[in-house]
């Protein structure tokens, strides 16, 4: 018998998620995502936490197998002010910077009757031993139980029996990888299953700051989105990623950002209506038929359609040739039903696509759903 979704599966679609530029982003504050995290330590339930900032999204639009690897975390929160900007200027509902060295703060500085274990992975030489001896003198709700600094190892040499051991030995609440974005990602995708911490995120610069060896940014300059400028200052090798980052934003916020804006203008404020349909197909495919707006007023039945088609396992393939418009928060859910097919490594594909429904998929940066669509 064909499999039926788990319960973390499920999940997934209970979660209010905008789309920005490809990458899904829950709509939460730094209170609520620290929350989220103590509440899956405690209960020993998996959480890859993804931090996207503008690095993020133009790697993710240039390397698909990056875009899909935050697709597979259950958290992922806006770390830049840039994003939270092109979020305003949208009109998504993301309420404020999340950004991961402030998660780690807020856990390091949290109530408890234990305190959360962490784990530091990578880093530049010697920081790791430095920023877990840290943790450890400041006290608090955070223990750092053990260190690694692989440095410019293999993906292969960094994901032995030995290393991932040595990780699970020291039993850790929460993992913190430091490897550079596309390394960390791809390390946490390829060892995930393989390690016993509930918590895991890439956090290139935590290590950094735990260890003293760069500075944060004051919080006026924080406040004000400077924390890009003090960075450069402290680390001037930052420029040119910075340089090439607003490079590569600027043809994405004339083709894509833009008709967005527009199309936001111009939606209408009635009330819309969305009916799906479910079909089985041969194969074990099954077929998400539907009809109307995938908007934040179609939320609803938007997410009752979802768990519909993933009652059962299988290839996904979605008619949108009846759909009038696919706003931030629908394509949002739609990234969710991506996410558990991507997590089940079975496919979901736009099969037939309306002309409007086409350009709002390119213009979100989900265009990889329309590979094989028809014409």
């Amino acid at each position: 018998m064909p499999d039926t979704p788990t319960h973390d599966e499920l999940a997934l679609l209970d979660r209010h998620v905008v789309c920005l530029l490809g990458l899904p982003f829950d709509v939460l504050t730094l209170a609520g995502t620290v929350e989220r995290l103590r509440t899956a330590a405690a209960r020993r339930q998996p959480c890859w936490l993804s931090t996207p900032n503008l690095n993020f999204l133009i790697a993710a639009h240039q390397d698909p197998q990056f875009r899909r690897s935050v697709l597979q975390s259950e958290l992922s929160v806006a770390d830049g002010m840039p994003v939270i900007w092109l979020a305003r200027l949208l009109g998504l509902p993301m309420p404020e910077r999340v950004a991961g060295s402030d998660v780690f703060e807020a856990l390091h500085h949290g109530s408890g009757t234990e305190p959360m274990k962490s784990y530091f992975f990578g880093g530049p030489d010697g920081a790791a031993e430095a920023a877990c001896q840290r943790v450890n003198a400041r006290g608090g709700a955070m223990r750092c139980v053990g260190w690694q600094s692989p440095g410019f190892g293999s993906m292969d040499s960094m994901s032995s029996d030995e290393v991932i051991g040595a990780i699970n030995a020291a039993g850790p609440d929460f993992v913190v990888v430091s490897l550079g974005a596309k390394k960390g990602q791809t390390w946490i995708e390829r060892n995930r299953p393989r390690l016993q911490a509930p918590l895991i995120s890439h956090l290139g610069a935590v290590v950094n700051f735990e260890a003293g060896t760069v500075r944060r940014a004051p919080p006026a300059w924080r406040r004000f989105g400077l924390e890009w400028l003090w960075r450069i200052v402290q680390e001037p090798a930052l420029w040119r990623r910075y340089a090439n980052d607003a490079a590569a934003l600027l043809p994405m916020l004339w083709r894509q950002v833009l008709p967005l804006v527009w199309a936001r203008w111009r939606r209408s404020r009635t009330a819309q209506s969305l009916v799906a349909q479910v079909d089985s197909c041969e194969g074990g495919t099954r077929l998400l038929r539907l009809s109307g707006a995938c908007t934040a007023g179609t939320l609803p039945p938007l997410r009752d359609a979802c768990r519909q088609v993933l009652s059962v396992a299988g290839p996904i393939e979605i008619d949108l040739s009846a759909v009038p418009d696919i706003d931030a928060e629908g394509m949002g859910t739609l990234l969710m039903l991506q996410s558990v097919q991507v997590r089940r490594g079975l496919s979901c594909r736009v099969i037939k696509v309306s002309a409007v429904a086409r350009r709002r998929l390119f213009q979100h940066g989900c265009s990889d759903l329309l590979e094989g669509s028809d014409q």
